[in-house]
């Protein structure tokens, strides 16, 4: 199965939002380019803050939360199984460097997917437990393909959290690969707390200094605690440029079946 490893941003100062995300959430900075983009770890995840530029040719232009990427065991196993769903699909080559994968591929909604049989760079010896981002929530138009993009192709398994919206009438699903939990909820809905924000909403991160952490963000931030209805995380919060951010200890999430992990 597939491990989720990699987040990618487009953002206009990647040096304020390094900054913050090292102040508030412990992350250490692995590698700056020439261009201004700059790759920080929580020690597993690589998350690489593209500098926002013509250059970068992408698709989809709009600063924030911008992509994702898995590591993956056998890259042509991979191929074989997004064409088998997609046979029209493209497979773009990446430069296999810190900020990329090996190839790119496209999720059904057309949103970036990047792929590697590395570890994105992150060094195994940096690996913690806490903080560490534990959840990824996108808001799609059909949850329910997307699912079957992420389970079919890459192996991710679907968790109980998804069969119980399912049968509630609900288009909220969810999978896992062990070690983070993916939402995938539709993008028009009416439930409490939801956000409006198409493609990647926010991430999760897991925390066992809830209190201290709190106390630091709620000196220059405004912080939202999460509805009671949501099974998820209890507070969400965001960064200088926007993004939303969850935070949790006692909640935690589902990543994988039937096992939950918190830090409470």
């Amino acid at each position: 199965m597939a491990t989720l490893r990699y987040v990618a941003y487009l953002a206009e100062d990647p040096t304020k939002l390094v900054d913050f995300y090292r102040r508030f959430l412990g992350t250490e900075e692995l590698d700056r380019t020439a261009d201004g983009d700059i790759t920080i770890t929580d020690g597993f995840y690589n998350l690489t803050f593209f500098k926002k530029r013509p250059g970068l040719g992408e698709m989809n232009m709009e600063v924030g939360l911008h992509h994702i990427g898995l590591q993956v065991d056998d890259l042509e196993e991979v191929k074989g199984r997004y064409l088998k769903l997609n046979p029209r699909g493209m497979i773009i080559q990446e430069a296999n460097d810190l900020q990329h994968g090996e190839i790119r591929l496209h999720d059904p909604e057309c949103r970036p997917v990047t792929v590697s049989t590395t570890n994105f760079g992150v060094p195994a010896s940096q690996e913690k437990p806490f903080p560490r981002v534990r959840h990824i929530a996108y808001n799609a138009l059909d949850p329910e393909t997307m699912l079957l993009f992420y389970t079919q192709v890459f192996g991710m398994r679907e968790i109980p959290s998804s069969y119980q919206r399912r049968q509630q009438g609900l288009g909220n699903r969810f999978c896992a690969d062990g070690k983070t939990n993916l939402a995938i909820h539709p993008f028009y809905s009416l439930v409490e707390g939801h956000e409006a924000k198409y493609g990647i909403n926010h991430i999760g991160f897991l925390t066992n200094t809830m209190q201290a952490t709190m106390a630091e963000l709620s000196s220059v931030l405004k912080i939202a605690p999460r509805p009671s209805t949501r099974p998820y995380a209890e507070f969400r919060f965001r960064d200088i440029e926007g993004n939303a951010l969850d935070l949790s200890q006692t909640k935690g999430w589902e990543v994988d079946v039937d096992r939950w992990e918190s830090a409470g």
